[in-house]
């Protein structure tokens, strides 16, 4: 992993579903280039055993898509660090894998609820604090799915198509003010969610890679990093892939 020392120095990051995955991976990487986190996630135990490991300044425990617990959640987090300069919105499901005649509507609903209303949800209760900062970096964690579409995944599908949306709207209103907010696409890459999904939909979106492999977590953190520093200053309300080829728009 490479690193640019002092590229967060005085900055300070929340990262949601923080506790594994490419929240962790890029909470490790802001720390090592000078700035302070907050990790949130849902499950209390593998959450504070991964800030204790990392050496993160701050956690909370929470469920993304209870509003009043994001909104808390924000609250304590700038009273710990002090401010909240970067977002990196990351926790999310995968949900059922069946065709849409058979997909359970309760699977649905929690599918949406927190990969896209979760992601609104933080965005809502993080940008005040931002705006009066004069200062802000957000990145909504996607996927290509959200703009090809996997058979057989539509809520998750749909749920990230939807935050690629919502980060256009979201960019394209905070243009200006200081605070920059994009997505990011990535393909499917070794990561604890992979245990949600049977192993004939991982091979499927594998062989939809041109590369021929499946991403590394360390690749779409350095892209996350480069979306959350100052030297993301002039692209906004767009979204940038680590794909391996397989998107290319």
């Amino acid at each position: 992993m490479s690193v640019y020392p002092g590229r967060f120095a005085g900055r300070t990051a929340v990262l949601t579903g923080g506790a594994s995955g490419l929240a962790k991976a890029s909470a490790i990487r802001i720390m090592a280039e000078g700035g302070r986190v907050s990790l949130w996630d849902m499950n209390p135990e593998t959450l504070k055993a991964a800030a204790e490991e990392i050496g993160a300044a701050h956690f909370v425990a929470l469920d993304v898509s209870d509003p009043e617990a994001v909104a808390s959640a924000a609250r304590a987090a700038n009273e710990a660090l002090g401010k909240i300069d970067i977002l990196v919105a990351s926790a999310g499901i995968t949900g059922a894998t069946v065709p849409v005649h058979e997909f359970p509507i309760d699977s649905w609903k929690r599918v949406v609820d927190i990969n896209l209303n979760g992601v609104f949800y933080c965005s809502r209760a993080v940008v005040p604090y931002m705006l009066a900062n004069g200062y802000g970096r957000i990145v909504n964690v996607a996927s290509v799915a959200g703009k090809e579409g996997n058979p057989n995944a539509s809520a998750y599908s749909a749920s990230k198509a939807g935050v690629i949306g919502f980060t256009k709207s979201l960019g394209k209103e905070l243009a200006g003010k200081g605070v920059i907010a994009n997505s990011l696409t990535p393909a499917v890459f070794e990561s604890p969610i992979l245990a949600q999904m049977p192993q004939s939909q991982v091979d499927f979106m594998k062989s939809k890679i041109p590369m021929g492999r499946l991403g590394v977590v360390d690749e779409s953190a350095a892209m996350v990093c480069f979306m959350a520093s100052e030297e993301c200053s002039f692209t906004t309300a767009s979204t940038f892939d680590t794909s391996g080829g397989r998107t290319t728009y």
